[in-house]
Formats: C-alpha cells, sequence, structure tokens
C-alpha cells in the first residue's frame, strides 16, 4: 500500500474540523513591547472524544509541529468546533508558510478561556480547555489525551464545518 492509496481512503472519512489553541512564552523576552504571552492556533481534524469519565479528548498533532513542541511544555491548551460559518478561520490555521499567529488572531472575536488563558473562537459550536494527560507516539504523530477542564456550548446555531476528501464541508 502507497502512502497515496493510504491517504485517498482515508479522506473518505468526515471529519469535524476544530482549531487547537494554546499560548507560550513571548518568543523575544527582551523586547519591551512584546506582549506577555502569544496565542498559537492550529486547524485539527483528527479530534476525539476518549472517555466520559474522566473527561478526556484526543487530539493528533504532526511530530515536531509548532503545535506538538508547544504541548510538550505546555500542558494547557483549548479546543473550539468550528462551526460551518468558520470556514475561513479552519483555512487561516492550516496555512502552511502563514504569517505569524498574533496576525491571524487579529480580526477573529475570541474571548479567553477561565482555565487555560488559551483564545476560545466566538461563533464555535462548543469548547473545551484541556490539561494534557498523556502523550502517545504514535507514527509521525502524537496523540495529545487531555483532561477536560471547562465545556461550553456557546452558540446551537448552525452545522459544523467538516473535512471530506480533500474540502471543508457542510452537512446537507
Amino acid at each position: 500500500m502507497s502512502n497515496d492509496e493510504f491517504r485517498a481512503a482515508m479522506s473518505r472519512l468526515a471529519a469535524g474540523v476544530v482549531l487547537v489553541t494554546a499560548q507560550e512564552p513571548p518568543l523575544d523576552p527582551d523586547d519591551p513591547e512584546a506582549p506577555g504571552m502569544e496565542d498559537v492556533g492550529m486547524t485539527a481534524t483528527a479530534f476525539l472524544s476518549v472517555s466520559l469519565d474522566p473527561p478526556l479528548v484526543l487530539v493528533s498533532l504532526r511530530e515536531g509541529s509548532r503545535m506538538d513542541d508547544l504541548l510538550d511544555e505546555q500542558p494547557l491548551w483549548a479546543v473550539s468546533v468550528l462551526a460551518e460559518s468558520q470556514r475561513h478561520i479552519a483555512g487561516r490555521f492550516a496555512m502552511k508558510g502563514r504569517i505569524s499567529d498574533r496576525l491571524l488572531f487579529e480580526d477573529i472575536p475570541y474571548v479567553r478561556g477561565e482555565a487555560t488563558g488559551a483564545p476560545l473562537v466566538g461563533g464555535a459550536l462548543a469548547t473545551l480547555e484541556c490539561r494534557t494527560e498523556q502523550r502517545v507516539t504514535a507514527g509521525d504523530h502524537t496523540l495529545v489525551i487531555g483532561r477536560v477542564l471547562t465545556a461550553h456550548v456557546p452558540s446551537a446555531e448552525g452545522g459544523p464545518l467538516l473535512y471530506f476528501r480533500g474540502r471543508y464541508r457542510q452537512l446537507g
């Protein structure tokens, strides 16, 4: 089986789209203009519920990615379950060679999570704040299992944003 065959087969599995966020210390701590913490975000489609008791979720991160490296040091992170109207947010945080995360968050409405301080996207179908419980290396990815500290359903409007056959989709 080739990588392309595997990728094609897995593209037939519809997945929900989330934005994983966290905060990292400033990149230049000697810069007096730098904010106290930097917001970091990443679009993910490999996200799922693991357990109800205790409440656990899992996100799969490409090994060595910025978010993988950050969550190896920073145990607090958050997830915003994106609505179908938030395709632009998913695309923005999935770009390769993108601009700084500070600019990516600039015009997106969000609040800071009470438990993590991480951005929680306004208009998301649900938001979760998590603390890493376990990290498991799996091939070229790291499976990050997080204990859910807070869960909110701020918006009951609209359907979920889905990813299927290499494109963002809507139900119906």
